[in-house]
Formats: structure tokens, C-alpha cells, sequence
């Protein structure tokens, strides 16, 4: 099928990208998720070491995240993707021999390598099997398998922790990141024309790592991320300080149902009347998420965070992701990519590692509020910097 001439949002090109991306992302967060646990409890760690093995995940995802539009550009869509790929594939075992802290750190710096290669190929890709007309709400969708992932990951990776040991989880997820790799090959992907480079360009410049129309909506989605990191990388630690760990997992299954419920609405009410229609309403919704977990000590309080924060968060990033994408040129749409998660990992990263340092020092409930108040003033840079220059588009 050519991606030219898709008409429906739903055709079976557009669902492999789902399935593909899904099950990568599925693998992305349960290890995320048990991997404070395994350093905390077998590893004898610190608070702050697995919060650097969160860091080092993201800080070379962000080192190689602006080359990876030139390298989709040299290379080519369907070789980026089949490479990138097959070796995030490969690192995904090294998790079972991973018995000491040194070798595990060393095992995450060089996988977020080929995850950031990955995950910025797959965008692009995906939005070629989107139809014109609805890429709000198919860019929405696309994200949502991303937001499963967020769901499914740590619901899988905290329901196996517990009865399994981190070797027998770590084979298992394994194995389902290499199940995705197969749908890679089931998907159309044309091979798109080189561009042709004259002798009078051969030095690289600013505009070869970064697309200067999506980097307003992506310092938004780093402010954003890096409130999302005190979530991404100590729900679980933050749970079993409550004496709730068993209720982590459910945390993302509500996170999901609220997620999803508000999906189609949120992706229809984009295209029809404009991103800020989305935006507002859920940074408020997830800043009131963040307000609620710093206050709980209880199984409702929990999941009253996981309503808002799910029907905040969940809609807040597709939302900014497909502002990124539609205000660039269509050959520009790699860069594009490339900027906004290289934007959305410097939050994560930095989130990370910060937030460990004043959960340390200051402790959880601090720490959440002070997410809260970073992600609703989020709002005035949108609207100053974001807002307007939509309008002027």
C-alpha cells in the first residue's frame, strides 16, 4: 500500500507502525519501571544510582538524537529502521547478564543509542500512512500506543517482579521487543529519494540537527517531560514507600482506561478547533494529578492521581508532538522528530536525576508539588512562545 494513497486512518500499514511501536515502548517502560527496584533491592544501589541509570539511558539518546535526522536522511527510512532496530533487539539481552551495577550502567548508556535512532525513524514512517485530513487524530493515536506502553510496561514488568526474579523478567521482555521487530518487516515502507547535495554545501549547520519551527512546542514537551520523570522513574519507588507497591501496577491500568477514554475526543477536538482546546485543559488536569500523589497515603488516593494524571499527561503529549510535526515541512519531518525527543529526553534526563536529588533530601510529597508547579507554569510558555507563533502559521 502506498502511503500516498492512504485514505483511511485505520489501514493495516498504519496498524503495524501501532503494533511495532507498541511493543517497543512496552519494553521501554517495564524495564524502566523494575529497574530502581532491581538496584535498590539486588543490587544494594542508592536512590541516586538508579536514578543514573535512568540519566545515562537518556543522555545518549540525547548525544546521538540530533543526528538521527541526517542519518534517516543518508541512509534511508527502511534501513534505519531493520538496523536500529535489530541492534536495540540485541542490547535487550544483555540485561541477563547484567550482575553488577558498573556493567548495567554501561548496558543502558550504549541501548539508548539504538533507542534513539529508533524511536525517531518510526515517527516519520508512521505519518506517511496518515491521511491529511486527520493527522491530529492519527498522530493522537500513534502517541497513544507510546502512552500504552507507559501502561502496559510497568503493569507487566511490577506484576512479574514480585513472583520472578529481574533475570527470568529481563528474558521475558526480551522477547517481546524481538515479536515487535517482526512486524517491522510486514510494513510498506517506500524508499524515499536522496536529496541531492551540491559542492557548495558540505558543512553541516544548525539546520541539519534541528527543525527551528518545532522548537518552541518541544521546550514545552522538555518542561513537561521532566514532571513525567518523577512519575516514568519513582512510581514504583514512591509506592513501596507507601507500603503500596502491590497497587503500582494498577496505577497504570487506570492511568490507560482515563488515558484512553479521552483519546478520540481530544484527537477530533484538535482538528476541528486547534491544539490550545487540548493543551490548557490538560496541563491543568495533570498539574491536579501531581497535586493529588503528593498528598496520598491511601489505594483511592493513588488512583485519583492516575484519572488525572492519565487524562493530563495522555493527551498533553500527542498534542505538542503533532503541533512539532505540522508546522515543519513534510521533508523536514525527521528533524522534527529528532528535536522534539531530543527536547522531551533532556527532561526526562534531567527530571531524573534532579528529582532523585530532592526526593533524597526533601522527600516525595516536595518533590511532586514542585512538579506541579513547574507544569502549570508550563502554560505561560506556551502561551507566549507556542500559542503565538501558532496563530501566526
Amino acid at each position: 500500500m502506498s502511503p500516498a494513497n492512504t485514505q483511511q486512518l485505520w489501514n493495516k500499514s498504519f496498524i503495524l507502525c501501532l503494533a511495532n511501536n507498541l511493543f517497543l515502548f512496552v519494553f521501554y517502560f517495564a524495564q524502566t519501571t523494575i529497574l530502581p527496584i532491581y538496584i535498590l533491592n539486588e543490587l544494594h544501589g542508592t536512590l541516586a544510582q538508579a536514578g543514573l541509570a535512568m540519566t545515562l539511558f537518556m543522555a545518549s539518546s540525547i548525544a546521538v538524537r540530533p543526528f538521527s535526522g541526517l542519518i534517516i536522511e543518508k541512509f534511508g527510512r527502511k534501513k534505519t529502521l531493520y538496523v536500529s532496530e535489530a541492534l536495540f533487539c540485541l542490547f535487550s539481552f544483555a540485561y541477563l547478564f547484567a550482575d553488577n551495577l558498573s556493567f548495567l550502567l554501561v548496558i543502558r548508556f550504549l541501548h539508548g543509542i539504538w533507542f534513539s535512532i529508533l524511536t525517531t525513524v518510526t515517527v516519520p514512517i508512521a505519518n506517511d500512512f496518515i491521511p491529511a485530513q486527520r493527522k491530529g487524530e492519527g498522530m493522537g493515536y500513534f502517541v497513544m500506543s507510546i502512552n500504552l506502553g507507559i501502561v502496559l510496561g510497568p503493569l507487566l514488568g511490577l506484576t512479574l517482579i514480585q513472583p520472578l526474579s529481574y533475570t527470568m523478567v529481563a528474558a521475558i521482555l526480551a522477547a517481546i521487543i524481538c515479536i515487535g521487530f517482526i512486524f517491522c518487516f510486514m510494513i510498506p515502507i517506500q524508499t524515499e529519494a536522496k536529496p541531492v547535495l551540491t559542492k557548495g554545501k558540505q558543512r553541516l549547520s544548525m539546520q541539519d540537527f534541528v527543525e527551528k519551527k518545532a522548537l518552541p512546542v518541544s521546550i514545552m514537551a522538555m518542561i513537561i517531560s521532566f514532571s513525567y520523570a518523577s512519575i516514568m522513574s519513582f512510581i514504583s519507588t514512591f509506592a513501596e514507600s507507601k507500603n503500596l507497591l502491590p497497587y503500582a501496577s494498577l496505577f497504570f491500568v487506570v492511568f490507560a482506561i482515563s488515558m484512553m477514554s479521552l483519546r478520540p475526543i481530544t484527537g477530533k477536538i484538535y482538528d476541528r478547533k486547534g491544539p490550545n482546546y487540548v493543551v490548557y485543559p490538560a496541563i491543568a488536569l495533570f498539574s491536579i494529578g501531581l497535586i493529588v500523589l503528593s498528598q496520598i497515603n491511601t489505594v483511592t488516593g493513588l488512583m485519583l492521581a492516575a484519572v488525572f494524571v492519565g487524562m493530563g499527561f495522555g493527551s498533553a503529549q500527542p498534542c505538542l508532538q503533532t503541533i512539532s510535526i505540522q508546522r515543519s515541512p513534510k521533508d523536514r519531518i525527521g528533524h522534527a522528530t529528532s528535536t522534539f525527543f531530543t527536547c522531551y529526553d533532556i527532561g526526562i534526563a534531567i527530571g531524573s536525576i534532579l528529582l532523585g536529588a530532592v526526593i533524597a533530601h526533601q522527600g516525595y510529597s516536595f518533590a511532586y508539588l514542585l512538579c506541579a508547579l513547574i507544569t502549570a507554569s508550563s502554560l505561560i510558555f506556551y502561551k507566549l512562545f507556542v500559542d503565538r507563533k501558532h496563530t501566526v502559521a
